[in-house]
């Protein structure tokens, strides 16, 4: 029996968040530029020029200030909204080209390219790369194997390539570049793994290629053994094109000044509690149960740590905002004390199900469900065509960021009207 070999093809966004920015800010292309991220905490975007000056993934900003000011580094807060709606761009965008397609990340994507010939794979990694730059204006990279993990490995190549394109596949050499690649850089290894892997000579991704599968499934898990044999070339991660529905909603954010009143920390639970409840919405799912938590920050010298979580387990099903406000709120005050500095605030809906899974009961009439319903879309559909927070509730206040630093926000958003640049004509 004859087996069509897997092409795989992972498509992986340039600096992501640094790209989104240039889109709308040409002035600072090829310029060293970082994204921060919640608050201004860390740096989560490096523009190749900012790598060049060592400034690394995940520094506190603080840490890397000087050398930040020193060379005129440029900085951009978060911008979370922006990044959601050019990922969605360019995700559309690549099921041009395969019907089987794995979102594996906000800027990088699986792609099954079993349909094409061999000889055909770098061109059609080019003119994916090629749509992606025209219809988006994001550069990415492209590692093509016959495996997922040799995918990854192929893209980690790619984005050292002029051509931005690696394709294992039509390789005669895979041995020579896995040799290439560090233990810590092959997909699958985190920290420790790696730790424990050099500790035993193994440095590559070739040497982990090459290692006994028997010791290696011994010594390490079932989850090591599948990314050794990948790297062999045998697939044991399947391509996952549909995409299992969430179990839990979890919204969260840590304040950009400490929090003290009882008032600010209901406004910023409501507002986590609406976008929550606009998520669940959206994947068409209820849930049953309410989780609220604050606390303070670990690291405050002048004041005890506090932190508390209260659960709500919700009597019927809803993912009707107003509903679960009101719960969020009443396990806010249980939990909530006095004098105390709170550093951060979340909630996780959770026992999450598809609505068509409720039944109604002998109190649907009673709760005015159906108006309910068709009140939430009413506000999801505002919200989407003129903004998020165009239409909502007393409680989430006024002032929606008063408690997010973000002192280098660039003010893009793609989907608020407030935000559309301003032609002046002569």
């Amino acid at each position: 029996m004859l087996y069509r070999k897997n092409k795989i093809a992972l498509v992986d966004c340039n600096s992501f968040y640094v790209s989104c920015e240039r889109l709308f800010n040409p002035s600072i292309i090829k310029k060293p530029v970082v994204v921060l991220s919640s608050n201004d905490g860390c740096v989560i975007s490096r523009s190749t020029e900012a790598k060049i000056l060592d400034i690394k993934m995940g520094e506190p900003y603080f840490k890397v200030e000087k050398i930040i000011k020193k060379n005129n580094v440029k900085v951009f807060s978060s911008n979370y909204s922006l990044y959601g709606d050019i990922s969605r761009r360019i995700m559309k965008t690549l099921k041009q080209f395969s019907p089987q397609i794995e979102i594996y990340s906000i800027d990088e994507a699986f792609l099954n390219l079993s349909s094409i010939k061999d000889e055909d794979l770098f061109e059609h990694g080019n003119k994916i790369r090629r749509t992606v730059l025209k219809w988006t204006g994001i550069p990415t990279s492209i590692g093509i194997g016959t495996t997922k993990t040799l995918s990854k490995a192929a893209n980690h190549i790619a984005k050292k390539e002029k051509s931005g394109i690696f394709d294992l596949i039509n390789s005669e050499q895979i041995d020579k570049f896995l040799a290439e690649i560090k233990i810590n850089d092959v997909w699958g290894v985190g920290r420790q793994l790696t730790k424990f892997y050099i500790k035993n000579g193994i440095n590559t991704a070739y040497q982990l290629k090459n290692m006994n599968n028997g010791w290696i499934k011994k010594n390490t898990n079932v989850f090591g053994s599948r990314t050794a044999m990948e790297l062999k070339g045998v697939s044991c991660i399947s391509l996952e094109p549909y995409q299992e529905k969430r179990k839990n909603c979890c919204v969260s954010r840590s304040f950009g000044k400490k929090v003290t009143t009882l008032e600010e920390l209901k406004e910023s639970i409501t507002s986590h509690c609406l976008n929550a409840a606009e998520k669940i919405r959206i994947d068409n799912q209820t849930a049953k149960k309410v989780t609220v938590f604050i606390r303070t920050s670990p690291f405050q010298k002048d004041k005890n740590y506090y932190a508390n979580t209260k659960d709500i387990d919700l009597p019927i099903r809803t993912n009707d905002s107003i509903e679960l406000v009101k719960q969020s709120l009443n396990a806010l005050k249980s939990i909530y004390k006095k004098e105390y500095r709170y550093q951060k605030a979340g909630i996780i809906l959770s026992g999450l199900k598809d609505v068509n899974i409720y039944r109604k009961n002998l109190f649907s009439k009673i709760n005015s469900e159906e108006k309910r319903t068709r009140l939430m879309k009413a506000i999801d559909h505002t919200n989407i065509k003129y903004g998020r927070h165009a239409l909502s509730i007393a409680q989430a206040g006024l002032k929606k960021k008063l408690n997010i630093k973000k002192q280098h926000s660039s003010k893009i958003d793609t989907a608020c009207f407030d935000f559309l640049p301003n032609v002046k004509t002569a």
